[in-house]
């Protein structure tokens, strides 16, 4: 039987990116040996005759997959990632990798796949092949069943602080809406516009009850793939709001507001408040049947699947001799590996990757 050698953060964590190593492996088991690696790990795969490498390369060099992808004894390389160049740093370490890889299976949104050819990373075109990130409905239930009356109506912001994700621009957003600041799930440092509700557990009844309490998910971010915050609020029921920037352009149940244009955003989210109910529980449900027909993790392994069973291997195109330098230089100056090297997330990293080294709902040996 083939081994499928998947490397990819898997927990039983229900959030991202762990939900993807723990689903996809799930779902290659029923066909093939798995076995998994953390992407943060420091060893060189061995391959037998006949296997496959998929998985997440990482911008620290001697890792896991920039080590084993070289191997010429591998059957097939993937490599599977986030992928976003609204900014050189998040996809420049895999320019190394990719030459070394059947294919490129890039988890993002359809705004930045379409605009690939217009970027610093055009020369990589031939081998990408667009994949969109997904959820577990049962991991994420329904739980918003009736919105507020317009004007009281309350907007949640996901996720981090990080300079992609644009918070400046949403703590001007949340000065300016008549109904108030917008709440802040993933910090507890106040912050103008902003109500910090620190960090919460979703797979919990009290995690789930501030989500209830909130009527649209609002994310602005400038350069952000695909955050899986979108689909989670789908799940749940919330209404998506968010900049084409945050990857969803052109969904039915997902609104777009502009990038760093004030005035435009705040006209746009107070129509947004006085949409009638019967008009948010329609996208409600166009949101839950997108969910049920496309961004699902049986669709999600399908695609990686077809990418190892069909023989495909185009080459790279040629790079320009200003986009090479461009994303070499981004590659060397990557704040992650500075980040990475402070002592207190290093031995957190390294904490995380030997815990994921103990038994696994996945079967290694099928």
């Amino acid at each position: 039987m083939t081994t499928v050698h998947l490397v990819y953060p898997h927990s039983e964590r229900i959030s991202c990116p762990d939900a993807i190593g723990r689903h996809l492996g799930e779902r290659l088991a029923n066909y093939y040996r798995v076995k998994l690696y953390d992407w943060f790990e420091f060893r060189r795969l061995e391959p037998s005759p006949g296997d496959v490498l998929v998985g997440h390369a990482c911008p620290l060099p001697m890792t896991v997959f920039s080590r084993s992808c070289r191997d010429p004894r591998w059957s097939r390389v993937l490599l599977l990632s986030p992928h976003c160049h609204g900014d050189n740093y998040q996809p420049a370490f895999n320019d190394r990798a990719l030459p070394h890889c059947d294919l490129y299976l890039a988890i993002t949104g359809r705004f930045w796949f379409d605009s690939v050819r217009d970027s610093r990373f055009a020369h990589w075109l031939p081998k990408m092949r667009h994949v969109d990130l997904a959820v577990d409905r049962r991991e994420y239930p329904a739980i918003k069943d009736q919105f507020e009356k317009p004007g009281s109506r309350k907007f949640l912001y996901i996720g981090s602080d990080a300079w992609y994700k644009n918070v400046e621009y949403l703590s001007a957003i949340g000065e300016r809406l008549p109904s108030g600041p917008v709440s802040w799930i993933g910090s507890d440092t106040p912050r103008r516009g902003l109500r910090a509700l620190g960090r919460h557990d979703f797979s919990s009844p009290a995690g789930r009850a501030v989500i209830s309490n909130h009527d649209f998910l609002l994310t602005v971010g400038k350069a952000d793939g695909n955050p899986s915050s979108i689909l989670e609020a789908m799940a749940w029921g919330l209404v998506p709001v968010c900049t084409p920037q945050s990857g969803y352009q052109g969904y039915p149940g997902i609104l777009n507001i502009p990038l760093d244009d004030l005035g435009r955003a705040i006209q746009l989210l107070n129509e947004i408040q006085g949409f009638d109910e019967g008009r948010l529980k329609q996208m409600q449900r166009l949101n839950w049947a997108a969910l049920d027909n496309h961004f699902n993790w049986d669709r999600f392994a399908r695609q990686v699947l077809e990418a190892i069973e069909v023989p495909s291997s185009p080459p790279l195109l040629s790079c320009r001799p200003s986009n090479r330098l461009a994303i070499r230089w981004a590659e060397i100056t990557n704040p992650f590996i500075r980040e990475c090297f402070n002592p207190r997330k290093l031995l957190r990293r390294l904490a995380k990757v030997t815990s994921s080294r103990r038994p696994s709902r996945v079967a290694t040996e099928c």
